[in-house]
């Protein structure tokens, strides 16, 4: 779109504007469409009837007649459209039959659109709105019944590619009828697809006018062998009303490894709040720092105390003898915007754990002091309210107890609480971390800048993120979206069930519940959201050691393991996800079958091996099954399911032992070929719960996640699919 176009199409909005309207008339917004390069019928506003068949005798018919009036928005349920009329001489009657229906005779007419009646085609809506977190989303549906009725609509977060245009149709559970259907023949969807880049692309009226547009409707857009052509179209504008910045300075960008270096890795922390008599928070941080092994420099800061925790005291942040990494700040909110400035040039980040801020309207303008003051002492602050940062490799830890080791597995968090439970519930399910940062308010540092940080980290293999609230959705899309979103996320969100907006003044305002960015999200970078922290730790486990084949995305199954009726509830539970346990034929299902193993064992996929088959050659008989399976049924995922009760007193031998040999060794011998997880149900006793987290420990070594139960391990599979597909559809347009 050039200049000429732009300005023009913001002259449209501008002039509205002037004369005091909230919406575009469809005269305005056909003009509008226009010079977007989207067709809608030739037409003429007249201000009288006999007007009206003026311009209808220089038009070829049928016409359709519909008022143009600012106060009535939804035209023909005020009785304000006729279709289908057959000569000029029709549309002056059906003018004056408007004219003097109640709530036309009430309102304020501005005039009477006289346009050429499209061809028949199939209905479709196309809409786009502003949501509050991401900016300009836009949505397709079928017109009629199924947008009314069944809400059979896609939408996406703007820009969309021709691509994510193709997606979206193909979504739509009516999309077979764009192809035709009873003998009807199929329309031009290539059309539509570029009627839908031009509304919400990279260059499209969406983005272009982003600060304008409130909300569109294109509906319906009639679509047929001869192409698309908007039959009708409104637009809100956006309130006027300007929201003045606070006058702070963003903070200066400084590439992510080098940003955040110092809250991961940090060289000198200081304590802000810990105290010589009572044992407050900071004290308790302290007395972790140590019990956890962090080797670098604690500077206790207090104004009168000499030693705190066997630590040197000092008075404030300007008097410690090196500059300061990383400071944890636990004292009263009021002091706490003056006790940064005093680190000005000599502290680098500052997690503020102390609540009293922007959570609360008192602490709202505390929270902007604090930013100022932060600013131009060149600090960067994380928090307020929240809990702490836990790295392992720099020996960084707020909860007790946290595992020393360094993962992969990269976490940022709005909860403070949630974040101890990911760590120690992630713990003992064998997660490991290159970190966790709790975030609170985010009111500097942003979960994006995090996310890149994390993207940037040659640690990090897989990132977990609990968002409440996303700041800066637009940025943090546009990271996602980028070239350096190179690993898979997984989002947990809060929030999600909360009343969307009250009342909308269109069908796609109506139809865009507070989650449909998030959602929309999914399905444009190589994110998942996920329901519960269960769901979170299972799929973060799987990511943590399963190396991600976009040229193989997850689909097909092979299930084993011992117990028929387990199979069968796992059978459905695989496809209640999406993915496919199907039986196989063919060269697998011979060689498996040849294998002659003990009455009870069924090989058709599940394979289903009762404990008397498992024990075949103290377990090493998993191993000849597998290699068939690798080699002659090749699935996309292996996922075996062994119920431990029922090993109990089964023989002197544990086959479960040796199965982890046996696992290590097919991975190796079939490297690429299937992933591989492990579900280990237990009655719940106290000694075989014990004995899976034994089970645990040994498949961590050789990168098998364990799981629960089977539908956890369907659920993480189908996750790991989805963030493959999502990877391999990078770059397409």
């Amino acid at each position: 779109m050039n200049h000429h176009d732009i300005n023009s199409a913001t002259a449209i909005v501008a002039k509205a504007r002037t004369e005091g309207r909230t919406a575009l008339d469809e005269s305005a917004g056909k003009t509008l469409l226009a010079r977007f390069g989207i067709r809608s019928p030739r037409s003429a506003v007249a201000a009288t009837a006999k007007e009206a068949v003026a311009i209808a005798e220089k038009l070829t018919p049928p016409f359709v007649a519909k008022v143009v009036s600012r106060d009535i928005l939804h035209k023909s349920d005020a009785g304000g459209v006729a279709l289908n009329l057959a000569d000029a001489a029709a549309v002056g009657a059906a003018v004056e039959a408007m004219q003097v229906k109640p709530k036309i005779a009430s309102a304020q007419v501005e005039g009477w659109l006289v346009e050429e009646m499209i061809p028949a085609g199939r209905e479709v809506v196309v809409g786009g709105f502003r949501d509050p977190q991401f900016g300009q989303m836009i949505m397709v549906g079928l017109g009629g019944i199924f947008v009314e009725v069944l809400k059979d609509v896609a939408f996406r977060i703007c820009p969309i590619t021709a691509n994510d245009a193709r997606s979206m149709l193909a979504e739509l559970k009516g999309h077979e009828l764009l192809k035709g259907a009873r003998g009807e023949a199929g329309v031009d969807e290539d059309s539509l697809v570029d009627l839908m880049v031009r509304i919400g692309g990279e260059s499209g009226l969406l983005m272009t006018l982003a600060e304008e547009i409130a909300e569109a409707d294109l509906n319906p857009v009639i679509v047929s062998t001869n192409g698309a052509m908007a039959a009708d179209a409104r637009f809100l504008l956006t309130s006027e009303e300007k929201h003045a910045d606070d006058g702070e300075e963003a903070a200066p960008h400084i590439p992510p490894l080098e940003a955040f270096r110092p809250l991961f890795e940090p060289k000198t922390i200081a304590v802000l709040g810990a105290s010589t008599k009572d044992v407050a928070i900071a004290n308790t941080f302290i007395r972790r720092l140590k019990e956890f092994g962090y080797g670098g420099a604690i500077y206790p800061i207090h104004p009168s105390a000499t030693e705190i925790e066997g630590c040197k005291a000092y008075s404030s942040l300007a008097s410690t003898p090196e500059p300061v990494d990383y400071a944890y700040v636990a004292i009263g909110a009021q002091r706490i915007p003056d006790a940064i400035a005093e680190g000005k040039g000599r502290c680098r980040i500052a997690q503020v754990i102390s609540s009293g801020f922007g959570e609360v309207e008192e602490g709202k303008e505390l929270e902007k002091d604090l930013l100022r003051k932060a600013r131009a002492a060149g600090v960067r602050v994380i928090g307020p309210n929240c809990l702490g940062t836990y790295s392992p490799r720099g020996g960084l830890t707020f909860p007790s107890g946290a595992p020393k080791e360094v993962g992969h597995v990269g976490v940022v968090a709005q909860s403070g609480g949630l974040s101890t439970d990911i760590i120690k519930r992630g713990q003992w399910r064998g997660l490991r971390f290159s970190g966790l940062v709790t975030i609170g308010n985010s009111a500097d540092v942003t979960p994006h800048e995090l996310l890149e940080y994390y993207f940037s980290d040659p640690q990090t293999r897989a990132i977990g993120l609990y968002i409440e609230d996303v700041k800066d959705g637009r940025a943090f899309f546009e990271l996602l979206r980028s070239p350096l979103a190179t690993k898979p996320v997984v989002i947990l969100k809060g929030g999600r069930s909360s009343q969307g907006r009250i009342a909308a003044a269109s069908h796609t305002g109506a139809l865009a519940g507070d989650d449909k960015a998030w959602d929309a999200l999914t399905k444009q970078a190589p994110v998942v959201l996920v329901p519960t922290v269960d769901a979170f730790i299972d799929t973060l486990l799987a990511l943590q050691h399963l190396q991600l084949r976009p040229s193989k995305p997850t689909k097909a199954v092979t299930l084993f393991g011992n117990g028929g009726g387990s199979s069968v509830l796992g059978t459905d539970a695989f496809a209640s996800v999406g993915l496919d346990v199907s039986p196989y034929s063919g060269r697998a299902r011979d060689l498996l079958e040849g294998m002659g193993l003990p009455p009870g064992t069924s090989v058709a996929n599940p394979i289903d091996t009762p404990v008397r088959t498992l024990q075949e050659r103290d377990g090493f008989v998993a191993g000849e099954i597998l290699d068939i399976v690798y080699e002659h049924a090749e699935p996309d995922a292996i996922a075996m399911h062994l119920n431990l009760a029922a090993f109990v007193g089964r023989g002197t031998v544990d086959p479960i032992d040796n199965l982890f040999s046996v696992v290590a060794q097919v991975q190796e011998k079939w490297p690429g070929v299937a992933h591989f997880a492990l579900a280990l149900r237990t009655d719940g006793s106290v000694e075989l719960d014990e004995r899976r987290r034994h089970y645990r420990d040994k498949a961590r070594a050789i990168g098998v996640p364990v799981f629960d139960e089977i539908a956890p391990m369907a659920l993480a599979l189908a996750n790991v699919g989805h963030l493959e597909r999502q990877l391999a559809a990078r770059g397409k347009v």
